[in-house]
């Protein structure tokens, strides 16, 4: 008597799993199907600004590969940073963000940003 019992109690224990996950997935279907998850489009509105950067040796060339994606305002609004750190922020932007900035390019923007923001 005693092996029998052992052996359903065994088989209960093996079933409690499977039990507890039947009714977990039950709930779950009865909530999405009570509140389905829903996506919305969100409008939003950036300031527009048609400011370039200050005219001087490489401001055709900032003005024409940063501009894409960065206001003059928001550039300028950086902290003064040291040559390397103007190097290292640029390559950032090229190699992390994929910036389409042509190597030859990259000099006359390091050199822009550090003669306008340079560390002094």
């Amino acid at each position: 008597m005693s092996l029998r019992y052992d052996g359903e109690l065994t088989m209960r224990r093996n079933r409690l799993p499977v039990v507890v996950l039947l009714i977990v997935v039950s709930m779950s279907t009865d909530v999405c199907a009570a509140s389905p998850f829903e996506l919305k489009s969100v409008k939003i509105d950036l300031p527009d600004s048609d400011r370039m950067f200050p005219a001087g040796p490489g401001a055709d060339t900032i003005n024409n590969n940063c501009l894409a994606c960065h206001s003059a305002g928001m550039v300028l609004n950086q902290p003064s940073l040291s040559k390397q750190a103007w190097t290292a922020a640029v390559d950032k932007m090229i190699n992390n963000y994929k910036a389409p900035v042509a190597p030859e390019n990259v000099g006359a923007i390091v050199e822009y940003l550090t003669v306008l923001k340079g560390a002094k």
